[in-house]
């Protein structure tokens, strides 16, 4: 199979759009309560990844096979964070193969080819997170070198309660 890595366009806005729908819909279905999924999900990253594509600072990738969008990366240069302690560095925020082009090489391809591009944008590291359910995305990212480094936790603040009120005499 020949799929071709390559910097997205604004024609891809409707895959982009389908595949970060389904990215979506997969981390809301490890953990509704922590992933949203807005009605419009893929409208909503349609517009955000075509925005990204002005950012000098992003990088949006396209795997294709044929004419075909089969998988997308998304990254960009941070900032400094000293609530995270992180230094200056690129994020791997995205990465989706469909389904049919998963287990061949598509997956990796993509997240080399983001690690290149943001090296060349000057990073030193790029960081990254995975659902801790999503064991298929952490087995990719440790073949490719990657090592953990932070675990996310998240509980869920409490409701208050309505105020108790006296029982009649």
């Amino acid at each position: 199979m020949a799929v071709l890595i390559r910097l997205a366009t604004r024609k891809d806005g409707p895959a982009l759009g389908r595949m970060g729908g389904s990215l979506a819909r997969l981390h809301h279905r490890f953990d509704p309560k922590r992933f949203m999924l807005p009605e419009d999900v893929e409208a909503g990253y349609q517009w955000w990844l075509l925005r990204e594509l002005k950012n000098r600072k992003a990088v949006v990738l396209v795997a294709e096979d044929g004419a075909q969008v089969v998988g997308y990366a998304y990254g960009r240069l941070e900032p400094r964070d000293w609530n995270a302690l992180r230094d200056a560095c690129g994020a791997f925020h995205d990465v989706w193969v469909d389904k049919a082009h998963r287990a061949l090489g598509v997956g990796a391809h993509l997240s080399e080819a983001m690690m290149a591009h943001l090296q060349a944008l000057g990073c030193p590291r790029v960081v990254l997170s995975t659902s801790t359910k999503n064991r298929a995305a952490q087995r990719l990212f440790a073949r490719l070198g990657w090592r953990p480094t932070m675990v996310e936790m998240t509980r869920e603040t409490r409701r208050p309660r309505a105020p108790r009120r006296a029982a009649p005499r």
